[in-house]
């Protein structure tokens, strides 16, 4: 698979991923809080960073999450990001909260 950016390109790349995973991340889920990190330093020279993808973690407090177990959770995190997981993420970390602890499930 080639991709037209290699490792190197990672740091250039990566605030317009971030960017773009906030624009969707908030576009599907009306986050009330969310914070975007990029961790791609910490895993140079893996198999994703290779083909010039990122790693991130992501912390989302919605209240589409209400209700829904935390693999529901994830799952709505990964359909909002739609194809950048498999163009642009390799690996990403979930939190996905409620705005009210006590809609907290499992």
């Amino acid at each position: 698979m080639t991709t037209g950016w290699t490792e190197a390109d990672i740091p250039r790349l990566n605030p317009e991923r971030m960017a773009k995973m906030r624009a969707l991340l908030t576009q599907y889920l009306a986050p009330t809080r969310l914070a975007i990190r990029d961790d791609s330093h910490k895993h140079a020279g893996h198999a994703g960073s290779r083909l010039g993808l990122g790693h991130f973690s992501i912390a989302i407090e919605s209240a589409a999450f209400v209700g829904k177990l935390p693999l529901a959770r994830h799952r709505l995190v990964y359909a909002a990001l739609g194809a950048m997981m498999q163009t642009d993420i390799h690996a990403l970390s979930i939190t996905a909260t409620t705005p009210n602890a006590a809609d907290e499930v499992g």
